[in-house]
C-alpha cells in the first residue's frame, strides 16, 4: 500500500482523476448541445406548423414571421404555404400564360444604375430612338403570332417629353384599336417624364390617358429599400417618390402592376422592407396592383457585375413573396430569367407567366429567349399544371384567338 502513496503515484492518480473529469464535462457538454439543438429545430418546427395553422384558417403572416420561414422553413413546407395562399385565387394544378414582348423603343438614359446593361448616354454614338414604323413591326410580328400585350421601356431620354408619348401611344391606339394592349412606361418613367416636361404627374397622366393608355407598369423598383437605391440607383427616385406615383396612377384610374428584381447585393432585410412596402400599397389602395412579378439580376456587360443567385433561391423567394402578399390575386413568373425553371415556380405558388418575344434590357445582361411556346407549356404540364392563354386585349385577333394552348 506504500507504494501506491508515494509522490509519482500521487501525481498519476491525480492526472488520472483530471482526465476523467474532463471527459464527463465533454460528454456533458455534448449532451447539452445536442438538446439545445433538438429543442431549437423543435422550436422551428412548431413555429413553420403554427403559422400554416394560422394561413390554413385564413391568417396573414407577420414580417418577423416571413423572417422565421425563409431562415428555417424547408422547400417542401415552403411550396405547401404558398400553395394554401395561392388556393384562395385559384383551383389547383391550373395557370395562365400570355406571349409579350418588350420593345425598347429608346436606349438613351441618365439614370446611371450601376445594374443596367443597356442604356447609352445622351450623344453616345450607340444611342438610338426608334422610328414609329420600326416600332409597328415589332407590333405586327407578335400579333401575328397571336400575342397581344406589349411593354415599352426605353429609360430617362431627356429629349423625349409628354409629347413624344401621347403622339405614339396615340398613334398605336388609332392603328390598332383593341387588337393589343400595352405597358405604356414604368412607374419611375413617368415620374421623370413629368418633371422634364415641367408638368404634375396627374397632368402627364391624364394626357396619356386621352391617348389611349390604360397601364401603367411597376417597373423601376428593383428593391424598394432606400438603402439599396442610394447604393445602386440614387438618381431613380427614393421609395417615398415611387409609391406617390404609383398612388397617383391608382388614383387617375389606370392599371398597375408590382414588380421586384432579386440577386444584387441586398440584404434580406431589404427585401422584406419591399414586400411589406407592397402589401401596404395593396391594403391602402383596395387592391390597386393587378400582379406581382419577380425576377432575378443578370450581372452579365455591367458595372455592377457578381454572380447570379441559383435557381432554388429564385423559387424559395417566388413562395415567400405568394405568403406574404396575400392580398395580390396574381403572383407571376420569369420565363425571361429562368427559362425552364419558372415553371417549377407555379408549384411555389405563381399562378400566371408570359412567354417573352424580346426584351433586349435583360436580354443584354445575359437573358436566354426561348419562343418555342409549346416547350416552355411542356414545362408546366411535367409540374402538373393546365395552361390556359390569358388575353389581355379587349378584342384580339383571330390568331389571338387561335394561340396555343
Amino acid at each position: 500500500m506504500s507504494k501506491l502513496l508515494t509522490n509519482d503515484n500521487n501525481e498519476f492518480l491525480s492526472n488520472l482523476v483530471a482526465k476523467c473529469n474532463e471527459t464527463l464535462l465533454n460528454a456533458n457538454a455534448a449532451v447539452c448541445f445536442a438538446t439545445i439543438s433538438k429543442s431549437k429545430q423543435s422550436g422551428e418546427t412548431m413555429n413553420v406548423d403554427s403559422i400554416e395553422t394560422s394561413l390554413r384558417n385564413g391568417g396573414r403572416i407577420s414580417r418577423a414571421e416571413a423572417e422565421t420561414l425563409w431562415k428555417n422553413a424547408s422547400d417542401e413546407q415552403l411550396q405547401r404555404l404558398a400553395n394554401i395562399v395561392r388556393d384562395r385565387y385559384h383551383a389547383p394544378k391550373t395557370a395562365t400564360y400570355l406571349l409579350m414582348r418588350i420593345i425598347n423603343y429608346t436606349n438613351i438614359c441618365v439614370a446611371l444604375c450601376d445594374y443596367c446593361s443597356f442604356y447609352r448616354l445622351p450623344k453616345s454614338p450607340d444611342g438610338y430612338v426608334r422610328s414609329k414604323e420600326w416600332i409597328y413591326s415589332k407590333i405586327d410580328e407578335l400579333l401575328d403570332v397571336g400575342g397581344d400585350l406589349f411593354g415599352f421601356n426605353g429609360g430617362f431620354n431627356p429629349e423625349l417629353k409628354i409629347d413624344y408619348y401621347v403622339d405614339l401611344f396615340g398613334s398605336i391606339r388609332q392603328r390598332y384599336g383593341e387588337r393589343l394592349e400595352f405597358y405604356a412606361m414604368t412607374v419611375v418613367e413617368l415620374l421623370y417624364i413629368a418633371r422634364v416636361s415641367k408638368i404634375s404627374v396627374p397632368e402627364a397622366l391624364s394626357r396619356l390617358k386621352e391617348a389611349g393608355v390604360r397601364w401603367i407598369t411597376g417597373g423601376g423598383a428593383e428593391i424598394l429599400a432606400d438603402s439599396f437605391r442610394k447604393r445602386h440607383s440614387p438618381l431613380k427616385y427614393t421609395v417615398a417618390e415611387y409609391m406617390d406615383t404609383q398612388q397617383k396612377i391608382v388614383e387617375a384610374g389606370l392599371s398597375t402592376t408590382a414588380t421586384m428584381v432579386i440577386g444584387f447585393d441586398e440584404t434580406l432585410d431589404e427585401r422584406l422592407d419591399h414586400l411589406e412596402t407592397v402589401r401596404n400599397f395593396q391594403d391602402a389602395t383596395n387592391g390597386g396592383l393587378f400582379s406581382f412579378l419577380c425576377w432575378t439580376y443578370k450581372p452579365y456587360n455591367n458595372e455592377l457585375g457578381g454572380e447570379e443567385i441559383g435557381a432554388g433561391e429564385y423559387l424559395r423567394h417566388l413562395a415567400l413573396s405568394r405568403i406574404f402578399l396575400d392580398n395580390v390575386r396574381h403572383i407571376r413568373t420569369s420565363v425571361l430569367t429562368q427559362n425552364a425553371n419558372a415553371l417549377k415556380g407555379l408549384s411555389y405558388g405563381a399562378n400566371d407567366f408570359d412567354v417573352p418575344w424580346e426584351d433586349e434590357v435583360t436580354q443584354m445582361a445575359g437573358a436566354v429567349i426561348e419562343r418555342d411556346v409549346q416547350r416552355i407549356l411542356g414545362y408546366a404540364a411535367e409540374e402538373g399544371f393546365v395552361t390556359n392563354y390569358r388575353h389581355v386585349a379587349r378584342q384580339p385577333s383571330a390568331a389571338a384567338l387561335h394561340v396555343v394552348q
